[in-house]
């Protein structure tokens, strides 16, 4: 009979395969080098195979046997994670620890609130926060690194239940003294002329700009390549009179554009709005948990967007 790789030894196999170099992997896991090292290789004795490509010097290189076990490595982690996640559920709901990963488009102008309110609610809840992209985020989630996701909605998070918590509506912040200055609410249409102001890619607030805009798509070569790390980066190339953007409430309600004379009005039309939620994924067994973190999070969201 085979014997079967002990739990630490499949951390090990994963952490390795994310960090790519055996200082980080150990350093990940919370032991030495060496140890890591060691369990590793203990691995491939028991498994009678060779996970690593020992001719790739000192490059950390997986044969495809190696990457094959890598993924089910990760299933079984997630497993074994479900089991004492179900056990949790049911002795301490809303309690214990919940990594949760947020995109920076939300994080900022949300968890100001969000944090005091949940610790006041659920004080036995350890909350860890991941501040990603989507896809990142998506990423984590699938391989079980996080448990939780809070994202605009919908997202491409294979499969993951979601659950919407609050509709996010965008303004269009304009340069002082900008022609559309004067307008009570700007129609999508009156941008396709306007330099459109965006996000880099991977942030799916640019995505949903140039699709609020009917801009997806089509080539933007005007735009000199430049783009955005940050909304308030955003919000001061505006100022400066470099373009218009799309911002949203969630954001102009945290005050991101006091002070710096940028015009704000509502932009109008169908679908001038983004959805935010909560998604996790399928089957998982602190779904409860979930389910009520976003009825909390749909009242929190409600006063943030006054």
């Amino acid at each position: 009979m085979t014997p079967l790789p002990s739990p630490q030894q499949l951390r090990y196999l994963v952490a390795l395969a994310e960090s790519r170099h055996f200082g980080r992997a150990a350093q990940a896991c919370s032991v030495t080098q060496s140890t890591l090292s060691a369990g590793l290789l203990a691995l491939e004795r028991q498994l009678d195979t060779h996970i690593l490509d020992r001719a790739a010097g000192r490059h950390v290189v997986f044969t495809p046997l190696g990457l094959e076990l890598v993924e089910r490595a990760r299933t079984a982690l997630a497993s074994l994670e479900a089991v004492a996640e179900a056990v949790m559920a049911a002795r301490e709901p809303m309690g214990g620890p919940l990594r949760m990963g947020v995109i920076p488009t939300i994080g900022p102008f949300l968890l100001p609130r969000l944090m005091p309110a949940l610790r006041h609610a659920f004080p036995r809840l350890k909350l860890y926060l991941r501040e990603d992209t989507t896809a990142q985020l998506a990423d984590r989630l699938s391989t079980s690194r996080l448990d939780l996701l809070l994202l605009a909605l919908p997202c491409d998070c294979s499969g993951a239940e979601a659950m919407p918590v609050a509709r996010d509506a965008f303004l269009v912040a304009l340069p002082p003294g900008h022609r559309l200055a004067g307008e009570a609410e700007i129609p999508a249409s009156a941008l396709t002329t306007e330099r459109l102001l965006l996000l880099e890619d991977g942030h799916c607030l640019r995505d949903q700009a140039l699709a609020v805009c009917g801009l997806l798509g089509r080539d933007r070569g005007d735009q000199d390549g430049f783009a955005a790390t940050s909304l308030h980066t955003l919000v001061q190339m505006v100022a400066s009179g470099l373009g218009v953007t799309l911002l949203p409430r969630l954001a102009v309600a945290a005050g991101i554009a006091e002070d710096t004379g940028v015009v704000l009005r509502p932009l109008a039309g169908a679908g001038a709005w983004r959805t935010l939620g909560l998604a996790w994924r399928p089957n998982a067994p602190r779904a409860a948990d979930y389910r009520a973190l976003a009825s909390h999070l749909a009242e929190i969201c409600r006063e943030a967007l006054l």
